[in-house]
């Protein structure tokens, strides 16, 4: 079974860091593409970041944590991780890892059967 489980998230003051990991199994993580999403009290869910298949090596910021949010992926640890710094309350939501085989979209939200998605962790950022 695909399994997608997300750590890290938590409270957090303006202007702080953390560290989001997704560790993943049950798939050829080299051959799946990676990323965060995030979905605040209201709203609809978005596009973070993502990071293409290990052979693709293409990332996508959105453009309101450019400069702030760093994805990577270890491919021994079958780890996808988002280091958050300068965090700002807007940054408050939860936060889902997903996977898809070679391409995961990132502008817009995919929710079909390829695309798998892991539990959500609460990021709260306080003024």
């Amino acid at each position: 079974d695909v399994q997608l489980q997300a750590s890290g998230g938590g409270l957090v003051q303006a202007g702080g860091s953390l560290r989001l990991s997704c560790v993943t199994s049950g798939f050829s993580f080299d051959d799946y593409a990676v990323g965060w999403f995030r979905q605040a009290p209201g709203k609809e869910r978005e596009g973070v970041s993502c990071i293409s298949s290990t052979s693709g090596g293409s990332i996508y910021y959105a453009d309101s944590v450019k400069g702030r949010f760093t994805i990577s992926r270890d491919t021994a640890k079958n780890t996808v991780s988002l280091q958050m710094n300068s965090l700002t309350p807007n940054d408050t939501a939860v936060y889902y890892c997903a996977a898809a085989p070679y391409f995961l979209p990132c502008i817009v939200v995919v929710t079909t059967p390829d695309v798998h998605w892991g539990q959500g962790t609460l990021v709260t950022v306080s003024s």
